[in-house]
């Protein structure tokens, strides 16, 4: 998704959650909420270009089942509409929400930065996310992850060999899991060094983070059934990942200034 198209996105669900139905009264009619998007967007007289983008944003929308036309039985039809359970699922996180990718980056650029690789697997995630392409979704966040790990592997690495120090042989191996697992080991070894508070949350959670992002783009890696990962698999997944970055980017500064 562009950049724009995520902005318009973002604006789309946002007049439609100030305009939800609250304490079940009132409705949600499309030529209402779309009118207030363009409003958002300040003076748009000769500018066709920014009403059809509004009207793509808005049937994509309804196409992935973040929307659904109709009201109720006696209204089913458009200009009425509604959230379904997801819409209803990405309003209760809409500010970091996989579903909303313009607010998903906001937040993920307030703890950490990623390298070009893993951005760019994370973008195509969140395109095929929002396409409602689940098992892609699944591979594409699972190897933004991998390189987030890789990167910190090539640092740790870089760091051991300046130093003069050996390096452990898994740290090369070609299968993550085990450079994840061998990460875990030297970083266990060196506990005692790290600050309180990073060492609690290396114990706590490095594995945990790994653990779940792996497994999901396993299972959707290895195809063993029609359905090999559910939604809420995948949805997990992006919302651990910008934790996992963020760990990444602790441990990396303290490998960086503190490992000796």
């Amino acid at each position: 998704m562009s950049a724009p198209g995520a902005k318009i996105r973002e604006a789309i669900l946002q007049a439609a959650e100030a305009q939800r139905p609250k304490n079940g009264g009132g409705n949600l009619q499309s030529g209402s909420v779309l009118g207030e998007v363009l409003r958002s967007f300040g003076p748009t007289h000769g500018h066709p270009n920014l009403e059809e983008a509004i009207l793509t944003e808005f049937h994509d929308l309804l196409r992935t089942g973040i929307f659904a036309w109709g009201l109720n039985l006696r209204n089913p039809d458009p200009p009425f509409f509604h959230f379904t359970d997801r819409g209803r699922r990405a309003l209760e996180r809409l500010s970091r929400d996989p579903g909303n990718p313009a607010g998903y980056l906001r937040n993920l650029s307030t703890k950490a930065t990623l390298n070009p690789v893993a951005n760019s697997y994370l973008l195509e995630a969140l395109d095929c996310f929002n396409s409602n392409y689940i098992k892609a979704a699944a591979v594409m966040i699972g190897c933004a992850a991998e390189s987030v790990i890789l990167d910190l592997r090539d640092q740790l690495t870089a760091k051991l060999n300046s130093l003069g120090h050996g390096v452990p042989s898994k740290l090369s191996d070609w299968r993550i899991k085990t450079v994840l697992d061998a990460i875990y080991q030297f970083l266990e070894m060196r506990k005692a060094d790290l600050p309180r508070e990073l060492r609690e949350e290396f114990e706590a959670y490095w594995n945990a983070f790994g653990q779940q992002i792996r497994t999901t783009r396993n299972d959707a890696g290895h195809p063993t059934s029609v359905d090999p990962v559910t939604d809420d698999a995948v949805h997990a997944s992006f919302l651990v990942f910008p934790e996992q970055a963020e760990l990444a980017g602790k441990l990396s500064a303290w490998i960086s200034s503190e490992l000796k």
